[in-house]
């Protein structure tokens, strides 16, 4: 599932810089807690119903799904004790777990599944990822723990539609799923079940003695709302937390030295997510693409990388990562050219008025970037980006906002000029939910608003397809428009940036990062709080 990131360095996959796990030759001991650092608060805790970094962390953590990914993105099984694929992988076949339970007791069965699936195929659901059940030609529920689906055609994302979470039918078949007051006390079937809620202070979580794959060795998850960076590293240099995503100054400069590297484990890699400057294509000003190529001429990415990262990043042009097969190699970001900039702007009808700023039919370009407050990274980029337009007749105004609202005044509703926000990035390159037209109405994704039919039918078709070589050829040429009409401008993949206290053991760096079996993260009896 696609989440607003609201931080860029929190549990983001593929470890690079890994080292040998600790106490790998040690036995593991059940007890302790953790205590992570959250910037935002989460907005609902029905997986379905948000799509922000911080709701969607908590509630990886509650539910459970008929498949998952592995520790090398291979997707294997979950829930599901059988899953078989057939006819050119038109037609699969589920059989879940015997035995499995809802955190409260009730069974979980292929009800919950078909319940599950037609609460996402129902219109009246304010959710942004419907788009995959629908594609589902024939749901069939064939026994108390088997179910059955037919696609019309190969789709690509048809395994990965039942990675989805299951929700629970005996809780939400009565409820009203839009307000329903689950989303702040879920009942789930995941690893951890929710035991505290304290509004703008703290997430409690319990080892759920019930999940079906033994539970968890650590006794409880808390979650820290922390809506500073800078306080959060304060408080893990003080102990008050156990997992915290490091800028890259602090990454750099401010954990060296034998104390912590004798108290805390630092991690880095290329973080599956970018961060860019979305524009509202409803806004009279970003409404030419002349203008958006023009704004993204005036940002040199590199000063970005380097000023506001310490060159903790790469450059980005597009929503793919570097050296995934997927990444269109042929195109570049655009190259830092104010004079071309300039032309283009004019071109555009866009003219310096008497203090510079440049004016047309009346109206001064002078707009707002919104950032989310407590990101002191994104942040440092707003300045820049100021500073870079300001240079080529642009006036920009700097808002930060606190995230709960970042997301329910703004985001959700389109009433921004440009913001700066980051998106995960998937394993499989589908990015519908996203881009295409659909997502812009209602409760969809692309709220910048970007609608090109050419995108539309690329996006249908890759989704579609099971062929790599023709997937490649049309999220090339998908990339190739972007590019052109950039109604985001890409700006960087940063480097993740994670440390972790040096008493959790059972970390075992993989491709799928390093909090893919947190589950299985365990503290020494001696040190457990």
């Amino acid at each position: 599932m696609f989440f607003l990131a609201v931080a860029c360095l929190l549990l983001l996959p593929a470890a690079e810089d890994a080292f040998a796990a600790p106490g790998a030759d040690r036995q593991p001991e059940y007890g302790g807690k953790i205590l992570m650092g959250s910037i935002g608060e989460p907005s609902n805790l029905i997986p379905y119903l948000a799509s922000d970094s911080a709701s969607a962390e908590v509630a990886g953590l509650l539910y459970t799904s008929p498949l998952e990914y592995d520790k090398n993105f291979n997707i294997i099984k979950c829930a599901a004790e059988e899953w078989e694929v057939s006819e050119d992988g038109t037609f699969m076949r589920f059989k879940l777990k015997e035995g499995l339970v809802w955190q409260d007791g009730h069974p979980l069965t292929a009800d919950d599944v078909t319940f599950t699936y037609n609460l996402m195929i129902d219109p009246k659901t304010p959710t942004a990822y419907a788009a995959d059940f629908l594609n589902v030609k024939e749901y069939r529920q064939t026994g108390p723990l088997s179910f059955e689906v037919r696609y019309d055609a190969p789709y690509a994302r048809a395994a990965i539609t039942w990675m989805h979470p299951i929700l629970p039918r005996h809780v939400l078949e009565h409820e009203n799923i839009a307000s329903t007051r689950y989303a702040r006390n879920p009942i789930g079937a995941g690893p951890f079940r929710l035991k505290s809620w304290e509004p703008g202070s703290r997430i409690v979580l319990e080892a759920n003695e019930r999940y079906f794959k033994g539970r968890p060795y650590l006794d409880e998850v808390i979650y820290r709302i922390i809506p500073d960076t800078t306080t959060m590293f304060l408080e893990a240099r003080a102990g008050r937390l156990d997992f915290v995503g490091l800028s890259p100054q602090q990454y750099l400069r401010q954990t060296g030295g034998e104390w912590w590297e004798t108290h805390w484990n630092k991690y880095k890699y290329l973080a599956s997510g970018y961060t860019y400057l979305g524009l509202n294509q409803k806004s009279p000003f970003f409404q030419d693409r002349r203008v958006r190529q023009a704004l993204s001429c005036a940002v040199d990415r590199q000063g970005i990388i380097k000023g506001a990262l310490l060159g903790m990043g790469e450059a980005a042009f597009g929503p793919y990562k570097p050296g995934t097969w997927v990444y269109n190699t042929s195109l570049k970001p655009y190259d830092y050219d104010p004079e071309r900039a300039r032309r283009l702007l004019a071109e555009a009808g866009w003219l310096p008025g008497k203090d510079g700023v440049l004016e047309k039919d009346g109206l001064r370009f002078e707009f707002t970037i919104l950032v989310n407050q407590g990101n002191n990274e994104r942040i440092k980029v707003a300045v820049i980006l100021q500073q870079m337009f300001r240079a080529v007749g642009v006036k920009v105004s700097i808002r930060t906002v606190e995230w709960a609202a970042f997301l329910k005044e703004f985001v959700y509703t389109r009433k921004f000029d440009a913001l700066i926000l980051a998106w995960n990035i998937l394993d499989d390159p589908d990015i519908f939910d996203v881009w295409h037209s659909s997502a812009a109405a209602g409760n969809g994704l692309n709220f910048v608003g970007f609608c090109n039919e050419e995108v539309d039918r690329l996006l249908e078709r890759g989704r579609a397809s099971a062929d790599r070589a023709e997937r490649k050829r049309l999220y090339d040429r998908f990339q190739q428009i972007l590019h052109e009409e950039q109604p985001y401008l890409f700006l960087y993949v940063p480097y993740s940036l994670p440390m972790v206290q040096s008493k959790f053991h059972g970390i075992e760096p993989a491709p799928a990062g390093i909090t893919y079996n947190f589950d299985r993260w365990w503290v020494p009896r001696a040190l457990q709080q």
